[in-house]
C-alpha cells in the first residue's frame, strides 16, 4: 500500500522557521505530484503548495508565496516544506499528498487531485 509519512512539526515562536518532511513508499515517487495542505480546527482544509512530477514547476497559496519553499528528493523519496517566517495563522495540521494522476501536465489546488495523505504533522506557531 502507498504510505506516506510526515515529520518535523513542532512548536516555533513567530518569525522562526521548520522544514516538514513527507516520505513515500509504495509507489514511484519519481512520477507523481506532490503537494502540502493544512488544517486549523474549525476550518476546510486548504491548499499550501504544489511540486510537479518533474519538479521544474512549484504552486504556492497566497498567503505562504515568499515565506515557504516546496522541494522534493527523489533520492530520497521525500517532498520538503521549508517555511520561514511563520506566523501565527500558519498553526495547523500540515498534511503531505500524493497526486492522483500519472506524471499530469496540469496543477489544481483541489484535494481531490491527490489520492494518498498522510497522517499530518502540527505546526504551532506562538506570537
Amino acid at each position: 500500500q502507498v504510505q506516506l509519512v510526515e515529520s518535523g512539526g513542532g512548536l516555533v515562536q513567530a518569525g522562526g522557521s521548520l522544514r516538514l518532511s513527507c516520505t513515500v513508499s509504495g509507489r514511484t515517487f519519481s512520477s507523481y505530484g506532490m503537494g502540502w495542505f493544512r488544517q486549523a480546527p474549525g476550518k476546510e482544509r486548504e491548499f499550501v503548495a504544489h511540486i510537479s512530477w518533474t519538479g521544474t514547476s512549484t504552486n504556492y497559496a497566497d498567503s505562504v508565496k515568499g515565506r515557504f519553499t516546496i522541494s522534493r528528493d527523489n533520492a530520497k523519496n521525500t517532498v520538503y516544506l521549508q517555511m520561514n517566517s511563520l506566523k501565527p495563522e500558519d498553526t495547523a495540521v500540515y498534511y503531505c499528498a500524493s497526486e492522483r494522476r500519472f506524471r499530469t501536465a496540469y496543477f489544481t489546488m483541489g484535494p481531490d487531485a491527490y489520492d494518498y495523505w498522510g497522517q499530518g504533522t502540527q505546526v504551532t506557531v506562538s506570537s
